[in-house]
């Protein structure tokens, strides 16, 4: 049965981008050798999106109040690579991980509580 989900950025930085989402996002990590950080994300939920025939995916980071965590974030370093914007869903603004991945930041606008089923 299916308990987890692993997601992975693909960059040309691996290094850096590790050294980020550890010491500037804060997710606690194991190192695995050599190095190679895998981390303790926290909850998280998925969605299936039209693409008009493209195939691609997206992670995006989650939280409650994205003009707090923007500048929390900003606060060390962080820069913003567009303004926030209501997307129906949620606030949504975006980010740059070292070694060229943009990830965006929301606020969702919807339950964001889930049941676990039986």
């Amino acid at each position: 049965m299916i308990n987890g989900i692993h997601t992975m950025f693909y960059t040309p930085q691996p290094e850096a981008a590790r050294a980020f989402i550890r010491d500037v996002l804060g997710f606690p990590s194991v190192d695995v050798g050599d190095g190679w950080l895998i981390f303790d994300t926290p909850p998280a939920d998925m969605g299936c999106h039209p693409s008009g025939g493209s195939t691609e995916h997206a992670i995006s980071f989650r939280c409650d109040d994205i003009h707090r965590t923007m500048a929390e974030l900003q606060n060390k370093g962080v820069q913003f690579t567009k303004e926030v914007t209501d997307e129906g869903y949620g606030l949504v603004t975006s980010f740059m991980i070292p070694g060229g991945v943009v990830v965006d930041l929301y606020q969702p606008e919807y339950d964001t509580t889930t049941s676990k089923s039986t």
